[in-house]
């Protein structure tokens, strides 16, 4: 550096300084002179021409973090029949921009934001290492209207998704048995896959109605037959508790997705098995239990709706608000999420905070603790 670029620098820094001082008032002696106080005066004086020396110099913005993409368009790239019956296809998105798409982990999902408004969460079950999303839907006629949009959806086409998320972590160890139920699989499959590739000592149980209706059999087939099981409810009738969990290990994991009646059933026998670790997701909503009947109004309309003791609050407004939003139905994405006006709400989820629960609620879920509850709907 010249001597003449120095002096330049040294007075831009100067200059630099002056504008940080306008305005500005030190204190007096802290002694009671008549005099600014010296060693503020000192540290201040420092600390403003290192601020000018570190503001001289030009950001470099290459060195920032890249924007938070918190909704991203996705172009459906591919779609592929996985099951003989038609009612499982596999579609993988690719980013609509052509950008890197962030990293993902076993048992993580997308939020899909459908074209009808609703929003729906499916597992992503391709390979972490692509360049793309793959997840496998099942066609449910007349479920809850996103498994047909999905299924509708041509190559081409643009949707907006937000994550990955992970409400459903794969958490390497020493031994750990898999337990899939139908279309449960979607979340399951990359977990085993990563256990393989670990050499973890694992066992899968893949469940389902027939053959014909189990998705990814071709590539299950494959692997170690002495570590697959592969039931049938047509064959082999409905599993029981060894059925499923008579290979856990002492001190192992189990992990678990698909229908509410096979979770019930690992969850009512983990404590009697040697593993010490149960995760579990759910592919439908919960039955509800232990509840009571009770009213909720509707403040637009003043309709007073009666919810029954073994249905959701969700599903008595979705009969006179077919188009109300809600996506998961277990109590976690928070898209059912409601402004309680009066009455006590009932919680029976763990998304919001305790202040957030004093005057709001997730309908798919938490239900009245009294008579009736006002919701701003």
């Amino acid at each position: 550096m010249t001597k003449r670029t120095l002096r330049s620098r040294l007075g831009a820094m100067a200059q630099k300084v002056d504008t940080f001082r306008v305005g500005r008032t030190i204190p007096q002696n802290l002694y009671g002179r008549d005099e600014p106080d010296q060693t503020v005066s000192l540290v201040t004086d420092a600390l403003d021409k290192w601020f000018a020396l570190l503001d001289n110099d030009g950001y470099d913005g290459s060195y920032a973090a890249p924007p938070v993409a918190r909704i991203r368009e996705l172009t459906l790239v591919s779609r592929k029949v996985l099951c003989i019956d038609e009612q499982v296809v596999q579609l993988t998105f690719a980013a609509a921009d052509g950008s890197v798409l962030p990293a993902w982990a076993p048992g993580m999902h997308l939020d899909f934001y459908l074209p009808s408004g609703r929003r729906r969460q499916y597992s992503l079950c391709g390979q972490p290492s692509e360049k793309t999303y793959s997840i496998a839907v099942r066609l449910v006629p007349g479920g809850g209207g996103g498994s047909p949009e999905m299924h509708a959806l041509t190559v081409g086409t643009q949707v907006s998704i937000r994550g990955p998320r992970n409400g459903f972590p794969f958490v390497p160890s020493e031994h750990a048995v898999f337990v899939a139920g139908g279309i449960g699989i979607t979340a399951i499959i990359s977990m085993v896959r990563k256990a393989r590739e670990l050499g973890m000592d694992w066992h899968l149980v893949y469940c389902g109605r027939s053959r014909e209706s189990m998705p990814f059999l071709d590539e299950v087939a494959g692997w170690d037959p002495a570590r697959v099981t592969v039931r049938t409810d047509d064959v082999e009738g409905m599993p029981s508790s060894m059925d499923l969990l008579g290979a856990t290990a002492p001190g192992g994991s189990v992990y678990v997705c698909g229908p509410p009646p096979m979770i019930d059933l690992v969850r009512a026998s983990f404590d009697a098995l040697p593993a010490t670790h149960l995760h579990f997701e759910r592919f439908s909503p919960p039955p509800v239990k232990n509840g009571t009947n009770f009213e909720v109004q509707l403040v637009d309309s003043g309709e007073i709706l009666s919810v029954g003791a073994e249905e959701t609050a969700l599903h008595a407004i979705r009969r006179v608000r077919p188009d109300i939003a809600y996506s998961c139905q277990q109590g976690f994405c928070g898209t059912c999420r409601v402004r309680v006006l009066s009455g006590t709400p009932q919680h029976r989820e763990n998304r919001l905070t305790s202040e957030e629960q004093k005057h709001e609620m997730l309908i798919c879920v938490s239900r009245s603790d009294g008579e009736r509850i006002v919701l701003d709907l």
